[in-house]
């Protein structure tokens, strides 16, 4: 697995638009930690609620990597997370903090609070991961000076954005995009992105009419942003609906650690698969 790609993809196997249940997912995800492309994969992600479950899912010995997403009280996951069992080894949690057009500093302190009890867990309970998922909206840069301070303090907090939904809202234009892009990286300040990014290449989706960006012109906008690019640079990069200049870039790039963002989530392992393999990013598991 090239340096660029590792853990890019997140397994959303039991959120929407994929919606598995959970003991699919959890067989599912099994498969493709024992995959010749295990290391694309990230943590399998599950809600907060459904953390008790997992524990008639695995047998005695095992060990489950997952990510913890808020899907109720941001004062529950504290809770949450001591409470589950302790075959379930918890990576990050992962919560909105606002909606569109609220100050998201409340609730970004709630999980700032949460990251500082976090970092004290003891060694039987890693130090977790913290994202704040952040509406692109209202006071977006002040929360993103909020993080940065937080992160030079020694949490493990960083950034989450939303890049598409079951509204048109919720797509960020190129232009947004590479301007948060271009903001976090003047912060040094890491970041996550979730929804709508299904295929590689920027595309319009039939079947809803959104025009949808793809996790290849976001590789390719986070490098060129890391080496100094400037917002309209990323822009156009992310506006790019034609393979050949996205593979090129990501291509020199391949063996670099991923600069700025941390991943994505996915509700599909074998649709980024497929068409990272499509690019030539992948040898899809055939020789050196």
């Amino acid at each position: 697995m090239p340096a660029l790609l590792d853990g890019l993809v997140d397994d959303a196997a039991v959120f929407p638009p994929g919606s598995a249940a959970l003991p699919d997912a959890v067989a599912a995800h099994r498969r493709h930690r024992a995959a010749w492309y295990a290391d694309l994969v990230g943590p399998l992600l599950v809600p907060a609620s459904k953390l008790p479950d997992l524990a008639a899912l695995l047998a005695d010995d095992e060990r489950l990597a997952v990510g913890v997403i808020a899907d109720g009280s941001v004062d529950r996951l504290d809770a949450a997370c001591a409470e589950a069992d302790p075959r379930v080894r918890i990576r990050q949690v992962e919560a909105a903090v606002a909606k569109r057009g609220e100050d998201p500093q409340p609730g970004l302190h709630k999980l700032i609070e949460l990251a500082k009890r976090a970092r004290g867990t003891g060694h039987d309970r890693p130090a977790l991961d913290v994202y704040a998922e952040l509406p692109l909206t209202f006071g977006l840069m002040a929360a993103l000076d909020t993080l940065t301070a937080a992160r030079a303090g020694g949490l493990p907090i960083a950034a989450k954005f939303r890049t598409g939904g079951l509204a048109a809202e919720l797509f960020p234009t190129p232009a947004e995009l590479a301007a948060v892009i271009c903001a976090c990286r003047d912060r040094d300040l890491p970041f996550k992105l979730t929804a709508g990014l299904h295929r590689a290449v920027r595309h319009l989706e039939p079947e809803t009419g959104f025009t949808h960006h793809g996790f290849a012109n976001l590789l390719a906008a986070t490098v060129a942003a890391a080496d100094g690019a400037g917002p309209d640079a990323v822009a156009g990069i992310l506006l790019k609906a034609s393979r050949g200049p996205l593979v090129e870039r990501i291509t020199s790039a391949r063996d670099r650690a991923r600069p700025l963002w941390i991943g994505f989530g996915s509700c599909s392992i074998e649709e980024p698969l497929t068409d990272l393999t499509r690019l030539g990013l992948l040898n899809g598991g055939e020789g050196a």
